[in-house]
């Protein structure tokens, strides 16, 4: 039953031969482990017409609680009965194809989570399940596509790709990250994830670093430079061509993301106070960022979460050496440090 127009109100078979179809189907349709997958993923795993509603809520689940009288005084399907042809046609197809292996997704479901192979390799790397997506650098279609099969942390993930029909196509970063896990390559995942190579886990410093990198060097140098660093010619150039204004917008933004990083490494945070407490400078911290721009704009939104010792002389500024380190070893240590920001 595959109807030539779908929105067409007068194409199609009639109400008696559509509502013991939807009835049937819908019924089968309740155990389903298709029943929260877009209805448009659905049509395309069939090559057939595609769903024509957008909107994450267009879902299998949406539908298939209401009776065919419910179904068809719906606004977006009493104008456009090919619509329920088509709603039929796509869950009972998809069925036809879930049924087969239902019983053993089902029975095996948890058996199949533990030799998901995804997840064994988030293991073996001490990356956590419950690792939000939303903290992934992701593209913003990508984002959209994984809010709308409802995918919210990293198990939501592998959990999915592991279920990915062979026929459906992911492309882009979606793909690059799933193989980045799939074959622990730890050059990449620190594209997506605050994933330090050679470390076991993800990192607070890492995090916050991957909101600024997403930025251009312009504005990373301005915000380096109103930050305190003494940058070097090419990044003052650099600085000079980020306007103030877009500068300042990204500062906010940047602090909000911050905010949820630290929100979800709390014990990074907590580590970070206890090392500030045992007299290293955060600055000195964050050179595991390997970059003197980065780790001036990390240290300066990671601040306003921590607390310095009374005790504990206040960080030194880029500009100038202090006056009591200007011999001996001090000297040579400020002179290297300072070389950094060149």
């Amino acid at each position: 039953m595959t109807p030539e127009n779908p929105t067409s109100p007068a194409a199609g078979p009639s109400d008696d031969e559509l509502r013991p179809a939807w009835d049937t189907v819908r019924r089968a349709f309740q155990s389903s482990i298709m029943i929260d997958t877009s209805l448009s993923s659905l049509a395309q795993n069939l090559d057939g017409p595609d769903w024509p509603l957008a909107g994450s809520a267009e879902k299998p689940s949406k539908y298939i609680d209401l009776c065919y009288e419910d179904l068809v005084a719906l606004p977006e399907f009493a104008a456009h009965r090919g619509r329920v042809e088509l709603l039929i046609t796509i869950l009972s197809e998809t069925q036809a194809f879930d049924e087969p292996f239902g019983d053993m997704v089902s029975e095996n479901a948890e058996a199949a989570n533990k030799d998901n192979p995804i997840l064994k390799n988030m293991a073996k790397l001490g990356i956590a399940e419950d690792f939000p997506l939303s903290l992934v650098a992701l593209l913003a279609e990508t984002r959209d596509y994984c809010n709308l099969e409802n995918l919210t942390t990293l198990r939501d993930f592998a959990l999915f790709a592991q279920n990915l029909s062979q026929t459906v196509v992911v492309n882009g970063d979606f793909r690059a990250f799933l193989n980045a896990i799939s074959h622990i390559d730890e050059a990449t995942l620190t594209l997506y994830m605050p994933f330090r190579p050679g470390a076991k886990g993800l990192h607070l410093l890492e995090g916050i670093a991957l909101a600024v990198r997403a930025q251009t060097d312009e504005v990373q140098a301005s915000l380096a430079q109103r930050l305190g660093a003494r940058l070097g010619l090419g990044d003052l150039a650099a600085a000079a061509h980020a306007s103030s204004l877009e500068t300042s917008a990204i500062e906010q933004l940047l602090s909000q993301q911050a905010a949820a990083y630290i929100e979800f490494f709390q014990s990074d945070l907590a580590a970070l106070q206890q090392q500030i407490d045992d007299g290293e400078q955060l600055s000195r911290i964050a050179a595991v960022l390997n970059n003197p721009i980065l780790e001036t704009v990390v240290t300066g939104l990671l601040k306003p979460y921590l607390r310095s010792p009374v005790s504990f002389a206040p960080a030194r500024t880029t500009a100038a050496p202090m006056d009591d380190e200007v011999s001996g070893k001090k000297r040579g240590w400020l002179a290297s440090l300072l070389g950094l920001f060149k």
